[in-house]
């Protein structure tokens, strides 16, 4: 059973045009993601998928696999989907999806979202959850909450805060919703050709379209957080800290 890394990168961005390519101390963070994922234990391939000529001869420059997407597009889920007919995958193989604005998540996140579809064949998508430490998030939009079943099974996603607790002196554990994936290869394509659904319009979550259609999704709890960088202050904060991790 393989397992492939797609990232899927696009240079427009409403609050940071051509994030992937911008400087993280001499390399542009699609290369710090990519750098990243070939150190996780699990990954047979990885590649970059995109619409944008300059961040592919970027990832061909420093030697990363690049593979040229459509513009028409409307998410990242179905740029890997395309990039994936050209990886030569069996629909049992399965295809990780890494956003390529977290420089720094832990490559054993990957093991972590592949490990319920290498350990059970019928699962067909998993995702990363992780509980929420820093306050603010519990009731921030951005920080997309997470409820799942006692077998860990996703029940739903909301920019809200869930659970509700209604009553005084109850205390609930509140979990956030990572953007990493994992998806075998032949529910990715029934994925993609899913309408998509009323909750996912009204919350703008993707993963919500599974939900709606009957699908299970399997959650992983992990213990690394990760930042996404979506505006130039967070890149800022990104280089900081990798700033202060050099001996």
């Amino acid at each position: 059973m393989r397992v492939a890394c797609v990232i899927p990168s696009r240079f427009q961005s409403s609050r940071f045009p051509g994030k992937p390519l911008a400087d993280i101390w001499g390399k542009p963070m699609i290369q710090r993601v990519y750098e990243r994922v070939l150190k996780a234990k699990t990954v047979s391939s990885v590649a970059v998928a995109t619409d944008d000529k300059r961040i592919f001869a970027a990832v061909r420059k420093f030697g990363g696999h690049a593979i040229m997407t459509s513009s028409e597009h409307k998410s990242g889920t179905d740029r890997i989907a395309e990039a994936a007919t050209y990886l030569d995958l069996e629909p049992s193989d399965i295809v990780v999806n890494i956003q390529g604005d977290q420089p720094l998540f832990e490559p054993s996140q990957i093991d972590e979202v592949a490990a319920p579809l290498i350990a059970d064949p019928a699962i067909s998508m998993s995702t990363l959850i992780y509980k929420i430490i820093r306050e603010e998030e519990i009731t921030h939009p951005n920080a997309v909450k997470t409820v799942f079943d006692k077998q860990g099974f996703a029940l739903y996603f909301s920019r809200a805060t869930i659970p509700y607790v209604r009553d005084q002196g109850l205390k609930a554990e509140y979990y956030k919703h990572h953007g990493i994936y994992a998806y075998r290869r032949g529910f990715l394509e029934t994925f993609t050709r899913l309408p998509v659904g009323a909750l996912e319009k009204l919350e703008a979550l993707e993963q919500l379209r599974a939900l709606e259609h009957g699908y299970k999704i399997k959650v992983v709890v992990t213990p690394h957080d990760s930042i996404e960088v979506d505006t130039p202050q967070e890149l800022e904060r990104v280089k900081s800290l990798l700033d202060s991790a050099t001996p």
